[in-house]
């Protein structure tokens, strides 16, 4: 198992990209900020290792698939100003 000290620093290096990616999130009233600040203490106090990896697990998808969401939407964007009669609104 390692030490706490290890887990504690994972999960500040986790919080601080999760929090920077939620800067350019699309949908302002999501609240992404917050549901990411509540996500965070709620898991606090979590001892077992297995929770912990899971919970780091977690983060890491949430992660991932804001990335995704991100290039998503610049493709999109390049899309539209190239072709912009295939625009579907």
């Amino acid at each position: 198992m390692p030490p706490p000290a290890h887990y504690r620093l994972r999960a500040i290096r986790l919080y601080k990209e999760l929090h920077r990616l939620g800067r350019e999130y699309p949908d302002p009233s999501y609240d992404f900020h917050g549901k990411l600040r509540r996500a965070f203490e709620k898991n606090r106090n979590l001892e077992d290792p297995e929770k912990i990896e899971r919970a780091f697990a977690l983060g890491e998808y949430v992660k991932n698939e804001t990335l995704a969401l991100y290039s998503l939407r610049k493709y999109r964007w390049l899309r539209r100003s190239y072709h912009p009669q295939d625009d579907p609104r």
